[in-house]
């Protein structure tokens, strides 16, 4: 199974660039991830006009959009839980704080940083897409879960 995954859109509204972006990456994927911080409800409306949307708010997100998406939840995808969480605070250190947020999952998908993460820690698949229209320190990027066998996941530089 293949999963776009995306976090820190920070959007106003779904513009063309973005759209064609989402529809060439995303073209194979059957679902999408999106770990906070959308900006505006018009981003959530699009991406889940393109596939089914799994999805959690982030500190940047206005009430309209908290009242729609949780800030956090588990999910299920071919045998594995998966945890889903924007995160918060400082970016040092912020796996072991959101690691403590979930009883029990494979894998832990989160943003807030813009910083990309594609790694195993303890036990535990960890894995933020970074942000694909801001980021201060890295180039803008996206991501790909396969979930087969195992979690695996792919950062594409955007």
């Amino acid at each position: 199974m293949k999963i776009g995954v995306l976090s820190d859109t920070h959007l106003r509204e779904p513009h063309s660039e973005f759209k064609k972006m989402i529809e060439f990456y995303f073209r194979d994927a059957e679902k999408i991830i999106h770990a906070g911080d959308f900006v505006d409800p018009s981003v959530a409306e699009y991406l889940s006009g393109q596939r089914e949307l799994i999805a959690v708010c982030g500190n940047m997100d206005p009430i309209e959009i908290r009242k729609i998406f949780p800030k956090k939840r588990v999910f299920e995808l071919e045998g594995f839980k998966i945890g889903l969480i924007h995160g918060g605070g400082a970016p040092f250190g912020i796996e072991s704080r959101i690691q403590e947020e979930f009883d029990e999952v494979d894998g832990i998908v989160y943003g807030h940083t813009h910083v990309p993460a594609n790694h195993l820690g303890k036990k535990i698949f960890f894995f933020n897409p970074g942000s694909p229209t801001r980021s201060l320190w890295h180039s803008p990027t996206l991501g790909i879960l396969n979930i087969g066998d195992k979690i695996e996941g792919e950062i594409i530089k955007v």
